[in-house]
């Protein structure tokens, strides 16, 4: 699978939407226009089973997205992807632009202070009102990192790590 191939999770079935075959899914972004503008979507079951499907519509419903995909015009029908994850590959989405990126390409990220200290590695990122927090995982502790200029120093996806600024006191929470 080539990266343009590669699958990024953008959200998952978290139930149905009427009795007409629409799916309420959960949104990892909040970002509906990647998925507005694609005519393929790909669902990837609990158990791991990988089907595409055409997208009839998508429209954007309490946090989430509400999806119709062609095929499917009953409840009954839609029941078992329940708890698939909704995904689009790579080449669908827009290029991030400088000094953004994707979330699925900061988790794994070996974090260190720009000191040299090693911290450990991003296993999570959460939003909050006003920026995503990075929860980074050390040997023997858990860091919160704010995901602002101040803190961020420079990001490196090819190589695989994060440095950061710490202020202070950040590293003692």
């Amino acid at each position: 699978m080539t990266d343009q191939d590669e699958l990024v999770p953008v959200g998952k079935v978290i139930g149905t939407h009427g009795i007409k075959g629409l799916l309420k899914v959960y949104s990892y972004s909040g970002n509906i226009e990647s998925l507005q503008s694609s005519k393929i979507v790909l669902l990837k079951a609990p158990d791991g089973a990988l089907r595409e499907y055409s997208l009839k519509s998508v429209s954007a419903h309490a946090g989430g997205f509400i999806v119709g995909l062609n095929d499917f015009s009953d409840i009954n029908q839609v029941l078992s992807l329940n708890g698939s994850e909704l995904c689009l590959k790579r080449s669908q989405l827009p290029v991030p632009g400088e000094d953004e990126y994707y979330w699925r390409d900061l988790l794994g990220l070996a974090v260190l202070t720009d000191q040299g200290i090693e911290l450990g590695t991003v296993v999570d990122i959460f939003e909050t009102g006003s920026s995503d927090i990075y929860v980074v995982r050390g040997a023997s502790k858990e860091y919160l990192i704010p995901a602002i200029a101040d803190v961020i120093a420079h990001i490196d996806i090819v190589g695989k790590k994060m440095i950061i600024t710490p202020l202070d006191g950040l590293l003692d929470l």
